[in-house]
């Protein structure tokens, strides 16, 4: 059987794609200060030389790391937005991705780090803080715009509820995180689930009988 050959940009792509992938799995296990360069090239089959022909440092590596987690957010975000519909149902959409984040969210560990690194580390500190920034002007742009099209007003400024439901969904993940077995995932989903009901759109959702 004839292999198809790859390109240099695609040759690039997949072997950048297997250290991040390696990366993840040995940050998530052992944390980012005790995985070294030469972890993540032997679990992703590389050379350390070919660790630096890709990323310059651990750091970089990371940011890239939670900049692809990010964007598969966006894409769950977005959506939300892809079909017309009403105010309802963009609401319980909104309700449900949500109140799903919290456990959907396999890379929290990594957010974690790097919030640990940036508090540590003054230059990383500059980047992350500004990928971060990224992060919530994406928010609140989508905010802005669930508000237009359902017609709901917003309780709070928008860059405020950004940092707002950030924070919380973060704050919940991690006590589910260290205590998974009294922040159960049917716990984060009702207390996710009825503080956007309640607190954003300014009503509240049954309880099951």
């Amino acid at each position: 059987m004839n292999r198809t050959r790859l390109t240099r940009e695609q040759s690039r792509d997949q072997t950048r794609g297997r250290l991040l992938d390696a990366a993840q799995a040995i940050f998530m296990n052992k944390g980012f200060v005790g995985a070294s360069v030469e972890d993540i090239a032997l679990e992703a089959g590389y050379t350390r030389g070919a660790f630096y022909s890709n990323f310059s440092s651990k750091a970089e590596l990371l940011v890239e790391l939670l900049r692809r987690d990010h964007e598969a957010m966006q894409t769950d975000l977005r959506a939300i937005f892809e079909t017309e519909t009403t105010r309802e149902e963009m609401e319980a959409r909104v309700i449900a991705s949500y109140s799903r984040m919290a456990q959907d969210n396999k890379a929290f560990l990594l957010w974690v780090e790097a919030k640990l690194l940036a508090a540590r580390d003054a230059r990383f500190r500059t980047r992350f803080n500004a990928f971060m920034k990224e992060k919530r002007d994406q928010l609140v742009a989508y905010i802005e715009e669930f508000s237009v099209r359902a017609g709901t007003p917003i309780p709070l400024p928008p860059d405020l509820l950004a940092i707002g439901l950030i924070g919380l969904c973060d704050g919940v993940q991690f006590l589910a995180t260290a205590d998974p077995q009294q922040i159960t995932p049917n716990v984060v989903e009702e207390v996710l689930g009825r503080f956007f009901a309640r607190v954003v759109f300014g009503r509240d959702i049954g309880h099951d009988a």
